[in-house]
């Protein structure tokens, strides 16, 4: 009898939990946060607003997950901070919070969970160790709690201020300080301060401030492992603390919690709370969905579902970071737009930044103002920041390429006097023993040799990478009238020369990027070797010499050149698709679709007139490889660098980041449109598109014929209509034409090298 009373009332709990889910409107409804969260896309399945400063999401398992959320283990509870489709050490996970009932027991709270589900901006998820449920839903500063309790005298809502995500080998985080306060029966307050993490940056500081709708019976705290009923606050000593809130509870009563965040004090995150004015769940979580839509709305399209599915949650992914924490720093006093997360820049300057370009440039100007006062005020713009902090520099001072993309795509409102005053400063101040953190590691070298040597790790990524960085600083120099910078600039762009060795053959090719040491000597080839991938330690950096050597965005016409010319290079391009060693989960031949350094080789046919070829790559990679399942991303999303490079292919073109030019693929849809900033509308329309009609027979662009297979962001940036007739051949369109611009077809270049 017991038993059956047991499994009616869990019956009734479970379904009253799992009622009450939002209807999500909009282009909101094709995006599914679970995508991508398994197969190593480490995606934040939690909840948030576009760029939000809170991401209220479950810490599971060992959190050592940097989202918090895995697929394995106990939730431990909700935390208000956390990062999105990153690697490496963890970050944040602080302020976190859970409903229980019974004693608690510090050692180990957790609970296994049931019925998890999410749509845009909700999370739910039961407890049944504690027979409890949770609804979280957030705005950009503020979290919003529902919990339902079952009838019983000691329910509680828990506070731990000394739990945060913690990888237990490398890179992890320390709790050094917490401090908590319980102001009276419905409010609390309190901070949270951390070391470490991925970026190994300086502490930082999460306060917090938070209310409830229902008064507490009684109330107590926590310092160490030591409970404190009826104790109201812990002090700072270094150790952990925390607190909690009992109540009785009638059967499924819900209690409301809003927490407001800060980096500021707990006075700013209680202003920070006035975001939310409700105890409505549901208007809180409509207004969430209404300022997503304002970013999803930005692109229409008309095509199958599943496609709409994953475009979609590819910009729901795009959105998430870096964090807008304007009038959240704690550093220095500034009028400036402050953004905070960007993990990494090596990774989303590539595609990421300028998909922000394309659709909210107004952001993407603001995040450059922000890089450029951390470089007024901390004396380097970081390639890598997170907690407030400057850290990882992996490859190139990839910030140079964002001011660059930025000024030839004419972005407002940015002192471009003082973004090349901070590209410079990366390229002529080495940063003295902080290398990963800001800077360029191994500048002397690079400076007075023409290369990164070897007794610098990842030489070889440096040198093709800061030649990269040079061309931006050339450009902006260009621009600015600064002719003596642009022509130093532009002639240090190709040292990328300085390590290619025509010596060393790969499969048929001659010619690749190798490692020298301080004297000019390359490396024997018993030591490397071009299909040898590397990390931090090694001459290339999450790639390898063969794919590396492909690398020259600034200047594919003398890369060509090197290569041996168009259909050697051709030939090149068609092996390096097709030469299968490793896992094809995560490659096409020895492509890494996974990994940033070649995001731009699909598109390189577009440099040899074999546009039909980089066709027939993406959107083989479009289709196969990005799906709706929880293993949707091929790889790391990398703050969204996976994900945008699926958006700009999906549409039909992509960019080289830094220039201005985008490169024709092969679009998915049947239409786009492309709501601009400034009110203007792109329509893309690929009429006969099909997944077998995917080669471009003809062109135009805004009534014109469009006879080559890119164009520039002049072109589309007042909108217009790029159209397309597709079939299911290559054409003569895809191999005839004027050919993407490179560098060495400057004049300027040309006058260089004649003296």
């Amino acid at each position: 009898m017991l038993k059956t009373k047991f499994l009616i009332c869990i019956a009734a709990w479970m379904a009253v939990t799992s009622a009450g889910a939002q209807i999500v409107t909009g282009n909101a409804r094709y995006v599914d946060p679970f995508i991508g969260v398994d197969g190593g896309g480490n995606v934040f399945p939690g909840v948030c607003t576009p760029f939000g400063m809170v991401k209220l999401g479950p810490d599971c398992g060992n959190k050592d997950w940097n989202a918090g959320w895995n697929p394995d283990g106990n939730i431990h509870g909700f935390s208000h901070t956390h990062v999105s489709g990153t690697g490496g050490g963890c970050k944040y996970g602080n302020v976190l919070m859970l409903p229980l009932t019974g004693d608690i027991h510090l050692e180990d709270y957790s609970s296994p969970r049931a019925n998890e589900k999410i749509v845009l901006g909700e999370y739910k998820v039961e407890l049944p160790r504690y027979h409890t449920a949770a609804r979280l839903t957030a705005l950009s500063k503020t979290g919003f709690h529902e919990y339902t309790f079952p009838s019983g005298k000691d329910s509680k809502i828990l506070f731990d201020l000394g739990s945060c995500l913690a990888l237990q080998v490398c890179e992890t985080q320390t709790i050094v300080g917490s401090e908590v306060r319980i102001l009276s029966n419905s409010t609390i307050e309190g901070y949270t301060r951390v070391r470490g993490g991925w970026n190994e940056g300086e502490a930082y500081t999460v306060y917090f401030y938070a209310e409830t709708d229902t008064p507490a019976e009684s109330f107590g705290t926590w310092k160490g492992n030591t409970l404190m009923p009826n104790t109201n606050e812990q002090f700072d000593s270094g150790e952990k603390t925390g607190a909690y809130l009992s109540y009785s509870t009638s059967e499924n009563q819900k209690i409301n919690v809003r927490v407001g965040i800060s980096y500021i004090s707990c006075g700013k995150a209680k202003e920070n709370l006035k975001q939310i004015t409700t105890w409505d769940f549901n208007k809180v979580h409509t207004q969430a969905v209404s300022e997503w839509n304002n970013i999803l709305d930005k692109i229409e399209v008309a095509g199958n579902e599943e496609d709409k599915i994953k475009l979609y949650t590819a910009l729901y992914h795009c959105y998430l970071q870096p964090v807008d924490k304007t009038g959240e720093n704690p550093k220095w006093i500034s009028t400036e737009p402050n953004f905070d997360d960007f993990y990494a820049i090596w990774d989303t300057f590539r595609a990421t930044h300028p998909l922000f370009t394309l659709l909210t440039p107004s952001v993407q100007s603001n995040m450059i103002r922000s890089l450029i006062d951390i470089y007024r005020n901390e004396g380097y713009m970081p390639d890598a920041r997170s907690g407030n902090d400057n850290g990882r520099v992996q490859g190139g001072s990839n910030c140079d390429i964002l001011i660059a993309d930025a000024m030839v795509k004419n972005l407002q409102g940015i002192d471009y006097e003082a973004g090349l005053q901070a590209m410079l400063k990366n390229a002529e101040v080495a940063p003295g023993g902080n290398e990963r953190k800001e800077g360029r590691g191994g500048l002397a070298d690079y400076n007075s040799l023409g290369y990164v040597s070897s007794a610098y790790e990842r030489c070889l990524t440096r040198t093709f990478e800061y030649s990269n960085c040079d061309f931006a600083i050339a450009t902006v120099a260009d621009r600015l009238g600064k002719q003596d910078i642009a022509n130093k600039y532009y002639k240090n762009a190709s040292n990328w020369q300085n390590t290619w060795n025509d010596k060393i053959t790969s499969l048929g090719f001659s010619g690749f990027a190798w490692p020298r040491n301080e004297e000019g000597k390359y490396w024997d080839k018993e030591h490397f070797s071009t299909l040898k991938g590397g990390n931090w330690g090694e001459p290339t950096y999450e790639t390898f010499s063969f794919e590396l050597s492909f690398y020259v965005p600034h200047d594919m016409k003398s890369l060509i050149q090197k290569c041996g010319g168009e259909d050697i290079f051709t030939q090149r391009l068609d092996t390096f698709f097709t030469h299968k060693i490793w896992d094809q989960r995560y490659h096409i031949g020895l492509f890494q679709i996974a990994n940033e350094p070649g995001f731009l080789i699909p598109s390189l046919y577009n440099y040899v007139n074999r546009q039909d070829k980089t066709a027939e790559i993406v959107r083989y990679i479009l289709k196969n490889r990005y799906k709706t399942t929880r293993d949707g991303i091929p790889g790391n999303d990398d703050s969204g660098s996976m994900s945008a490079w699926y958006i700009f292919h999906s549409i039909g073109f992509y960019p080289n980041a830094g220039q201005d030019t985008y490169l024709i693929s092969s679009p998915v849809f049947n239409t786009v449109t492309i709501h601009l900033e400034n009110g203007k509308t792109l329509k893309v329309i690929a009429k006969k598109n099909n997944d077998k009609n995917i080669y471009i027979q003809s062109a135009t662009l805004n009534g014109k014929p469009l006879n080559k297979n890119w164009f520039r962001h002049k072109d589309i940036c007042e909108g217009g209509i790029l159209e397309f007739v597709m079939g299911p051949k290559p054409s003569k369109w895809s191999k005839e034409g004027e050919l993407p611009p490179s560098m060495s077809e400057k004049t300027i270049i040309q006058l260089i090298r004649l003296k």
